[in-house]
């Protein structure tokens, strides 16, 4: 039996973003594993030190390429082509700047920036000279990551986890490579994971420059984008007003993981090693649910742009079949196998029973988490985002932090854990709440 057209159009989708968000974890991870073993603690924490700075500006990016891939897919649904590299040149000119200005004054003030967050004496010069380096190269990463994410606009999948393979290949040949002087390189210490991703993503950068252009992609570095290589006001504020809910978002939601995690770090190290093992193993849970969302938000985009804004309820319902299929078949693997998972990172048979029973209290939680996804996702295709982003917000802030907090008292570490499926059904009631009763009555419009 074959199956449904929209199905189809939403696995081609879907394959090579699942792929490159795997990819991408997997290249941190490989990352971090060679600076501990080759290098030691302290290298590590250099890295670690520099981490929260580092995601506050790649949050404003990923905000920026979200608002950006909702307007290019409405655009290149319309068949606006100029209309896709005018949004794709504005969005890029204002990330080199952004960029320039964080290279500079990143550069300058770099160890000040570290001491502000409390990075301990012992590794500041470590995390300042890996810090600096990743802060100058600023705009070159801006631009790296906003192609990658803009493409999903006009449907394409397949490139972005070509260039991504070619960065993350490139990264974990050079980083060895930089820190043991192989080939009669200099051997560059912590630094060396800066150096190579500076390598690794321009070569990903030339790459797509030469691919793109001999594919005539609708994205490609032409004479047409290089003149839309300035800032139009109108579009740069209609892709500020759905990026920036997006980019806020992420930093709060990273904030509230910290106070999770101090909370989670006052039961112990056993407890500290179980909150680790479980967020790696859901990560990969949670990757084809932000995946399947995303993909209903491209899908609705180009529906609005081609004037088919009917389909989008058909578009919600296939997400949300697949969230259940796709998320739900891996939350039962996890089930099925949680032991064997937890193995492959923890030896202590105490702490293998702990991080279990969190990881049982979790994992269906992520499938009520993917369908609320896939609401906010089609929401957001029009245009719709700051209510979808506020209701994102109130879960985390005031359902899971305060629920996290007063279940530990009567249920220990265990009721940390219960807060998450807790908040995501909150959100999902309050998504499906605006979705069907606010948002289906709107006319929904083009807005480029």
């Amino acid at each position: 039996m074959s199956l449904p057209p929209l199905w189809r159009t939403f696995l081609v989708f879907l394959g090579p973003m699942i792929l490159s968000n795997i990819l991408q974890a997997l290249s941190g991870t490989l990352n971090n594993i060679y600076l501990g073993q080759m290098l030691g603690v302290s290298a590590l924490a250099s890295v670690a030190a520099f981490f929260p700075i580092l995601f506050l500006f790649i949050s404003f990016t990923i905000g920026l390429g979200a608002g950006a891939s909702v307007l290019i897919g409405q655009a290149y649904g319309a068949q606006k082509l100029e209309t896709v590299k005018a949004i794709a040149g504005t969005t890029l000119t204002v990330a080199i700047l952004l960029g320039a200005v964080v290279a500079i004054f990143g550069g300058l003030f770099t160890a000040p920036i570290l001491k502000l967050v409390g990075t301990p004496a012992d590794i500041l010069p470590g995390a300042t000279a890996y810090a600096r380096i990743m802060l100058i190269a600023m705009p070159g990463l801006f631009v790296f990551l906003l192609m990658t994410s803009m493409m999903r606009g006009v449907g394409d999948t397949v490139t972005p986890l070509y260039a991504l393979t070619i960065s993350t290949v490139t990264g974990l040949l050079v980083t060895p490579a930089l820190i043991r002087g192989w080939f009669g390189l200099p051997q560059l210490g912590v630094a060396s994971g800066a150096y190579a991703s500076i390598v690794s993503f321009l070569i990903a950068l030339v790459w797509l420059f030469f691919h793109m252009r001999r594919r005539k992609h609708p994205l490609a570095p032409d004479a047409v984008l290089i003149r839309h290589l300035r800032i139009d006001g109108r579009l740069l504020l209609s892709v500020l007003k759905l990026g920036i809910p997006s980019g806020v978002q992420l930093i709060l939601v990273s904030l509230a993981e910290i106070a999770v995690l101090a909370l989670v770090n006052s039961f112990g190290s056993d407890a500290t090693a179980a909150y680790g093992t479980v967020n790696m193993v859901v990560n990969y849970v949670q990757f084809p649910a932000i995946s399947i969302a995303i993909t209903a938000s491209i899908l609705g985009a180009q529906a609005i742009g081609a004037g088919r804004a009917e389909t989008l309820g058909i578009i919600t319902r296939t997400g949300i079949q697949l969230t259940l299929l796709i998320t739900g078949g891996l939350v039962a693997l996890c089930y099925l196998f949680s032991r064997p998972l937890i193995g492959l990172f923890i030896t202590s048979d105490p702490v293998i029973e702990l991080a279990q029973t969190l990881l049982h209290i979790v994992l269906w939680g992520y499938i009520v988490f993917g369908i609320s996804s896939v609401l906010a996702g089609i929401m957001r295709a029009s245009g719709t985002v700051l209510v979808p982003t506020l209701i994102s917000i109130v879960a985390i802030l005031c359902v899971e932090l305060p629920v996290a907090y007063g279940l530990s008292g009567h249920f220990g570490i265990n009721g940390v854990w219960a807060a998450y499926p807790i908040a995501y059904i909150a959100m999902l009631t309050m998504q499906a709440s605006y979705y069907w009763f606010v948002w289906r009555k709107k006319t929904i419009q083009r807005m480029v």
